[in-house]
């Protein structure tokens, strides 16, 4: 039909799921432009919210600004406020299951969690249970949000995020926050990049997940350049859970328990309790898999699993704890449904030796206790890793927040685990994920906007990125794949000194030279003829604010990329190239020096990397930073071996 825009196969995706600020060095008492923070809309695509929350009380606040064109109208048992200005959802397929609520409210508990890290008030929270007990706050907390539901018990569908982006787009948000991934495809057959593109050409920067499925190289979704893509990182709150055994020794494990102990309890081993009446086996039983434990063998006991779940095997058989053994990094405590504790292999071992050969093998699983993590920061294991399986020569992630064991507010719709055995209804939730990160970046991005309103989505993300504090790669391996160009330091990017800045036409320009043919940029753009118009450019030319160089293995390379930086800071102002590379590694800056005598002036460099990897070397680190009298204006460089 005549009328087509674009087709897209209707996929569904699935979400990514206060101490992180004090972490990060952004306190209470930090400089605020209150009176435009207030006019900040933050856009939220998620599970909607529990309005009601003391997170988004609305006292003290006027009416929403001008700009804002949306409504919360129509709704059922739903109302919004002056803070909360606007609400939406999106059900296309019209299929509902039992647990979904017909309107914004949320019965999953994420996107309440997401909007609370961008912007719940301050709140004298005791926490979950009493875990991260203190004053809970957002990162910009005067900030008006609106939301858009488009996820629900079965995920989040295509059609339904399209439309929520349209929508947001259309009522006048000033960022967008997606803690959604999609599969990696093509920019123009990826509904998040496309639709995030379509918020660049309004002015509207989106800030979005990397994923969930890290460590492992190439698992990154969300890569569109044009938008912000964040990694989760462990901040230096940490939570344990101490299981005694019944011989006096007591062995630290992992997670978020809530639960007061309740005296010593029997221990059993699933793999020694399987539910033969129900066909199960003892290689299912040790696992703890559904239906696989003897209720009559299990009920009233601590059942050991050699395999992680929430434990719904466990509860269903009449378990009053659980103890699970590692078998792989576990650095983002869950909360569970019952008493859990996760331990290493060496613990799990003591403990099946203590069972074989006591009459009487007994144990407690203590409340979780808040310890100090020194190492942190670090990047969490299941944070997604690059390099970018689209476009190699564009580094993703970029940047990392804090996303481990964050505590945010929680629907009272749902239970912190969301299992329908757990019957705990609590103001607040410890989540760890991606969609954790991803808010704290989008509260910066407000924060930064909140100073410099007419700032470029391309400008507000290189002034987070060129500012962040270096992480270290002897703690993460995959170095700047992990962690992009390090944890974000909101208020020093209020003053970043030099942005790289990027139009639309440069966007397209990289489009075009990425092979998109005319036909797909004009549904991408609304512009006709855009590569006879514009012509290419090569995708390490795109002016990122970092650089991403894939190379061969053992083969020379000798490669030349150009960037121009704009000043946002002191009008006359010298700024002179730093480089940090290892041995083997030739980075040379051409000018070398930058000479600014008016803000806004551009000033355009190259940059030559000449070297060689060797084999079983195949990432190499270095940066760029470009330093004056005031500022420090830092870009990552990777080099690494292309598969």
């Amino acid at each position: 039909m005549k009328e087509e825009v674009v087709i897209f196969p209707n996929k569904n995706h699935h979400l990514q799921t206060t101490r992180s600020w004090d972490f990060l060095h952004f306190p209470q008492r930090i400089r605020r432009e209150h009176t435009v923070e207030s006019d900040i809309i933050v856009g939220i695509i998620d599970s909607g919210i529990w309005p009601e929350s003391d997170c988004f009380i609305d006292t003290g606040y006027g009416p929403p600004p001008i700009k804002w064109q949306g409504s919360c109208d129509g709704l059922t048992n739903f109302h919004c406020n002056m803070k909360l200005i606007g609400a939406k959802y999106y059900k296309n397929d019209g299929g509902f299951s039992p647990t979904d609520i017909q309107s914004p409210r949320d019965s999953l508990g994420h996107g309440t969690h997401v909007a609370s890290v961008i912007a719940c008030n301050l709140v004298n929270s005791e926490g979950l249970s009493g875990l991260g007990r203190g004053i809970a706050r957002g990162g910009v907390p005067s900030s008006r949000i609106a939301v858009y539901k488009v996820c629900w018990s079965t995920g989040c569908a295509d059609e339904d995020i399209i439309e929520a982006f349209c929508d947001a787009i259309n009522d006048g948000v000033d960022l967008l926050s997606i803690s959604i991934v999609n599969s990696v495809s093509s920019y123009s057959e990826n509904t998040i990049a496309f639709m995030s593109f379509q918020a660049m050409n309004k002015g509207i920067l989106t800030t979005m997940a990397a994923g969930n499925d890290g460590p492992g190289p190439i698992s990154i979704k969300n890569v569109a350049p044009w938008a912000l893509t964040v990694a989760a990182s462990a901040s230096d709150r940490n939570y344990v859970t101490n299981l005694m055994l019944g011989n006096g020794k007591t062995l630290m494990g992992v997670s978020v328990n809530t639960f007061d102990p309740n005296g010593y309890s029997p221990l059993v081993y699933g793999g020694s309790v399987p539910n033969k009446r129900n066909g199960a086996s003892s290689s299912q039983s040790r696992l703890c898999k559904p239906n696989s434990l003897n209720p009559i063998l299990v009920k009233g006991k601590i059942v050991i699993c050699d395999e992680y779940n929430f434990g719904e095997a466990a509860i269903s058989a009449g378990a009053i704890g659980m103890v699970i053994q590692a078998n792989a990094t576990k650095d983002d405590s869950s909360v569970f449904a019952l008493p859990t504790t996760y331990v290493d292999m060496r613990s799990t071992g003591y403990i099946l030796r203590y069972v074989s050969s006591s009459s009487n093998p007994i144990g407690s699983i203590l409340k979780s206790t808040q310890v100090f993590d020194a190492s942190a920061p670090y990047i969490a294991s299941f944070s997604s890793r690059g390099p970018n399986p689209i476009t190699p020569h564009i580094l993703k992630p970029d940047l990392c927040a804090p996303g481990v064991k964050i505590l945010g507010a929680w629907t009272l719709a749902n239970s912190p685990t969301r299992l329908q055995e757990d019957l705990r209804r609590l103001p607040y939730n410890i989540v760890s994920g991606t969609s954790s990160a991803c808010p704290h970046v989008t509260a910066a991005a407000a924060y930064v906007k909140s100073f410099h309103p007419s700032w470029s989505p391309a400008a507000i993300k290189s002034a987070l990125m060129t500012t962040a504090t270096k992480m270290s790669e002897e703690k993460t391996p995959q170095a700047e794949f992990a962690y992009g160009a390090g944890q974000i330091n909101p208020e020093r990017a209020r003053k970043p000194g030099l942005v790289y800045d990027i139009t639309l036409v440069d966007y397209l320009k990289f489009l075009c030279g990425q092979g998109y043919r005319n036909n797909d940029l004009k549904f991408l753009s609304g512009m006709h003829s855009v590569c006879n118009r514009y012509g290419t450019e090569n995708a390490w030319n795109l002016n990122m604010p970092s650089f991403s160089i894939p190379v061969m293995p053992s083969t020379h390379f000798n490669v030349t990329y150009t960037r121009t930086v704009t000043n946002v800071g002191p009008s006359s102002s010298i700024y002179q190239a730093q480089i940090i590379a290892p041995p083997g590694l030739n980075i040379q800056v051409v000018p070398n020096v930058l000479h600014f005598s008016s803000v806004r002036q551009t000033q355009t460099f190259a940059v030559v990397f000449v070297g060689r990897i060797s084999v079983g070397n195949n990432i190499v680190s270095a940066s760029l930073s470009w330093v004056s009298s005031t500022n420090t204006v830092r870009s990552p460089i990777v080099v690494f071996v292309r598969n």
